[in-house]
């Protein structure tokens, strides 16, 4: 059938499953949508099951809504970030979660100049979850479709990027004070959506630095394929023997140049990535890196979701938030 005739076809409904099995559209119903406490025999649930398969029938998504007061959506509000490696650990475990439990995540990423119709409109979730804090007349908006709001510093929700997972770059400036070195720079990503985070792990970084050795950041800079040579190159005349990098492909792109230049590494220069991505374990030499439980977020995150929609006590304990050393050759 073309697409055209699919749009045009018929919707095949539960009264026409009745009507060929010449049953009450209420023991079809029942039958359809798993009523509990129904007295129906085996053999009429399967005849009703097989025939609404032969028909081709499928739930009507937006009546059961209606009917129900849930569309079983948990809908994700991201800010305007890439989907690295830790986001995308996050948003999969969340994902499973919920599915496990019967209920569907959807992420969106609204931007400040778009057109289309947000989708807590569209989709009417039960929930609606923010991964950075919301103006207050956008938290007024969303909470106006009637979706439970979840947003950092409002309510029962923590923030999902809370303090307890960012002690990273503290961890990577003293592994590399360990391993003797002491002049460190920090190199981040020339990505502006990622501003207040950079300036987040550089700060620690540079505190951490000025804590163990009295002395500030010996350099930082943004790096990219096009610039690290340069760059690597500048901090290698000044003495740098340490980089701290915002993660592991900020770090993978100050390999590459060191390597590119005839650099020893980690003899001459030692660096270290953050979030353990697939990429760190297969670079030559492999890279050195932090990791953090952000599958274990993501899973503490649709249980939040569920204990809101389900009118339960939010979960106390969320995972925790140590950060791991993964020492490998770059180090």
């Amino acid at each position: 059938m073309s697409p055209q005739a699919q749009r045009g076809a018929k919707r095949v409904t539960a009264a026409d499953v009745a009507r060929s099995l010449g049953l009450s559209r209420a023991t079809v119903g029942f039958v359809l949508n798993n009523t509990p406490g129904q007295t129906i025999s085996d053999a009429t649930r399967r005849r009703v099951l097989e025939e609404a398969e032969r028909l081709g029938y499928r739930p009507h998504t937006a009546a059961r809504t209606l009917a129900s007061g849930r569309s079983r959506i948990v809908l994700l509000v991201l800010p305007d970030w890439p989907l690295d490696h830790s986001m995308r650990a996050n948003i999969d475990e969340a994902s499973v979660a919920l599915d496990r439990a019967g209920y569907s995540l959807v992420t969106t990423t609204p931007h400040p100049d778009g057109q289309a119709v947000p989708l807590w409109e569209s989709l009417r979730p039960d929930v609606v979850i923010s991964y950075a804090p919301m103006p207050d007349a956008l938290h007024e908006a969303v909470a106006a479709s009637g979706a439970i709001v979840l947003a950092p510093g409002r309510g029962r929700f923590a923030a999902a990027h809370d303090e307890r997972f960012a002690g990273g770059p503290r961890v990577q400036v003293e592994h590399l004070i360990e391993r003797g070195r002491r002049r460190i720079a920090f190199a981040a990503p020339d990505d502006p959506r990622l501003a207040d985070l950079v300036m987040q792990r550089r700060s620690l970084a540079a505190a951490t630095v000025a804590a163990s050795t009295g002395s500030p950041l010996a350099a930082d800079a943004a790096i990219t394929p096009v610039t690290a040579p340069d760059v690597i190159a500048d901090w290698l005349s000044r003495g740098i023997d340490g980089i701290v990098a915002y993660n592991d492909d900020v770090a993978a792109i100050a390999l590459s140049a060191a390597l590119r230049q005839g650099v020893a590494v980690p003899d001459r220069l030692a660096i270290i990535g953050h979030d353990d991505s697939p990429l760190a374990g297969l670079l030559v030499p492999s890279l050195s890196t932090v990791r953090v439980d952000a599958a274990g977020l993501g899973r503490y995150l649709a249980q939040v979701a569920l204990a809101a929609v389900e009118g339960a006590e939010t979960p106390s304990a969320g995972p925790s938030g140590d950060v791991h050393l993964v020492q490998r050759e770059t180090t």
